[in-house]
């Protein structure tokens, strides 16, 4: 479960420590530039020990510091405008390299990603996929793109999968108007969470359908409806947020199902090599 983080110090700040106040206060007013500090460092901003840093964030209910900071980060992620994640971004960076800076950061996210990942859901997330009557394949504002790459690939391996346009709201519920039980929703959302695809996903479900839910924490609104959940981690990158962890389940859901359909699929790719040459759709003289 979500928690305000904000809310929760000032609910308690009567009842903290001189110390723990100031750190608190800091919090309340920059809570965008500690998301990014380590405990020394805001013990630092505040003139405290970076031990008193670490007590606090226990007593209000963390096992530690790591796990304060990743819900802080959060918070930010759903909260600050574009502009305003611009400014931590560039604060966070600095002058450093920002090429290797991003790259590390990017992989760092795909490790994470690996780590926390239930497999179980994956494979579950598959097996649902391979049986699907239909598949309806959703994402809004920049997961678009992450959504409009699992539909060109899963079109060559699926005739039964149904490409979600957003643009307009009726419209989209009239291309879910069909959904129902035997059909899976993938739907794929990461901050800042799009109404349209909270509504979709609930609409899918309470039609019958199943949802396959790619976002980036258990406490995304599209989790609450999902049946099979994949968390990626994602974390800003300027005022957008790097996808490269939710775009490397894609690539690995499409491997599976590739797998699991080999035969169907061997025989439709073969299908359209020879419609690619009829129509000389691919340049012949590379290399």
């Amino acid at each position: 479960m979500k928690r305000d983080i904000l809310k929760i110090i000032e609910e308690n700040m009567d009842g903290f420590s001189k110390g723990q106040r100031q750190i608190a206060r800091y919090l309340l007013e920059q809570y965008d530039k500690a998301a990014y500090m380590t405990a020394a460092k805001l013990g630092r901003e505040v003139s405290v020990s970076e031990s008193t840093v670490v007590r606090f964030v226990i007593e209000l209910g963390y096992e530690g510091y790591p796990e304060f900071q990743r819900s802080l980060q959060e918070l930010i992620r759903t909260r600050l405008t574009s502009f305003q994640r611009m400014d931590v971004t560039n604060h966070l960076i600095g002058d450093g390299d920002v090429l290797e800076k991003v790259l590390n950061s990017d992989v760092d996210k795909i490790k994470r990603t690996l780590e926390g990942i239930s497999k179980e859901s994956f494979e579950n997330a598959v097996n649902k996929i391979i049986r699907a009557r239909t598949i309806y394949i959703i994402g809004v504002r920049s997961s678009s793109s992450l959504a409009g790459f699992l539909n060109y690939n899963f079109r060559m391996m699926f005739d039964n999968v149904k490409f979600i346009q957003t643009t307009s709201g009726s419209e989209m519920f009239e291309q879910l108007l069909d959904i129902g039980e035997g059909d899976v929703m993938i739907a794929i959302s990461f901050p800042r969470y799009s109404k349209r695809i909270i509504n979709a996903v609930e609409f899918a479900r309470h039609a019958g359908a199943d949802v396959v839910a790619l976002t980036d924490n258990d406490a995304s609104p599209i989790a609450v409806h999902a049946t099979e959940l994949l968390v990626a981690q994602s974390d800003m990158a300027s005022f957008v947020d790097s996808l490269v962890a939710p775009l490397s389940i894609i690539n690995a859901m499409v491997v599976a199902v590739a797998r699991a359909k080999q035969l169907e699929v061997r025989e439709r790719l073969s299908r359209l090599e020879l419609i690619w040459d009829e129509y000389d759709v691919y340049d012949k003289n590379q290399g």
